[in-house]
Formats: structure tokens, sequence, C-alpha cells
């Protein structure tokens, strides 16, 4: 039986990745086999070109240059590690997926959606997430989140003004498409964010 995809987004702060990890922790409690990855990186060649994205100068690359790096990298995810564990009957985990990419390049990047869309459905073909967890939170909130965590990355520096677009840019594809994109209120405590998880998890899937 082929496994299911879970992927995880949202702007900067929102708590992904320690969800992510929860959610992958919850399922092998489960007698699940679970792969936890991210985007972009997953594979040798996504985590060299992720060196190139998430470091650096916020301006240090045009967003098309940023659309074509994600989504070769994009490209060798899903064919070397998500394809061939979902049809090994795994679980994969994803911190960041194709949604990242049209709201980062596509919309707050002002490439337009018509541009972005068409490459991303070339990249992923069937290989869509079976539930999005949108954790959603002001986009100032998130920033000090982000920086208490210190490090910040290349595009959390970015200005305000383009993580408010990603923030609306991320509820609006949930509008678009609210059966595989959950909402989650991320300005909660890191356990009600999880129970709300939890929620969808075993109304959906049975666990």
């Amino acid at each position: 039986m082929r496994g299911k995809f879970i992927s995880f987004e949202g702007g900067e702060g929102g708590g992904k990745s320690t969800q992510a990890a929860r959610l992958a922790g919850y399922l092998r409690s489960k007698g699940l086999e679970v792969v936890e990855t991210r985007e972009p990186g997953g594979t040798k060649q996504g985590e060299e070109l992720r060196d190139l994205l998430v470091q650096g100068d916020p301006n240090r690359w045009h967003p098309y240059s940023e659309l074509l790096m994600m989504t070769a990298a994009r490209v060798e995810h899903v064919n070397r590690l998500i394809e061939p564990a979902l049809e090994e009957g795994k679980w994969v985990i994803c911190d960041r997926f194709f949604d990242s990419t049209l709201t980062y390049q596509g919309i707050a990047g002002g490439l337009g959606l018509d541009v972005v869309r068409p490459m991303q459905q070339m990249a992923v073909g069937k290989t869509v997430p079976d539930v999005t967890f949108l954790l959603d939170l002001r986009e100032d909130a998130g920033l000090q989140r982000a920086e208490k965590r210190g490090g910040a990355a290349r595009f959390e520096k970015k200005e305000a003004a383009f993580h408010r677009d990603v923030r609306d840019g991320f509820l609006a594809l949930a509008a678009e498409d609210p059966k595989r994109i959950v909402v989650v209120d991320a300005e909660n405590t890191f356990d009600a964010v999880w129970q709300q998880i939890e929620g969808v998890m075993q109304e959906r899937f049975k666990l």
C-alpha cells in the first residue's frame, strides 16, 4: 500500500520543524515507518542548493533564480527520496514543499502564479501532499520567534512587506484548496497547536 505524504507550510517562526518532528514521533508510536525531510534539501543535491538559497544577503538572488534552484532541488527530492519512500509504503513528512515556492517566489516575490505553478506541476507530477498543515501566525510574531532562535536565514532578513505578502499568499492558497491545506493557529501554545494537528490526523487517517 502506498504511503502518505504530509507537508508543513507557513512563514518564518511558525514552528513547522518542531511540529513535523512531533508528528513523526506520533506516527512511529503507531508502528508506521516515517521519513522526515525538508525543502530545499532532502537529497545531497538539494542540500547543496539549500546552502546557496538560505544563506547570504536577502537580495542575493533574483526571484526567478530562486525559482529555478528551488525547482531543481524539488525534482531531485521527489524522484530520489519522496516517491521511492511512498512507493515502499512509508509516511513522508516534509518541512515545506511546493506551496512555499508558489508563495515566496510566485506571490511575495512577484513572479506570479501563472509563471510558478506550471513549473511546480512539472517538478512534482502526481506527488502532492495528502494533507498540508499551514501554521499561520502574524508575520511580526513569527519574525520575533525566528530572531530569538538566532542565526537569521536569508529570507528572514527580507522587509516586513515581503513577510506580510507571504502570510497573505499562504492563506490565499489555503482558501483555494481547503481540502488539502489545513490552517492551524500557530500563535497558540506548542501543545495547543499539536492538538489541532493530532485531531486532523485522527479524523482523516483514523490514527
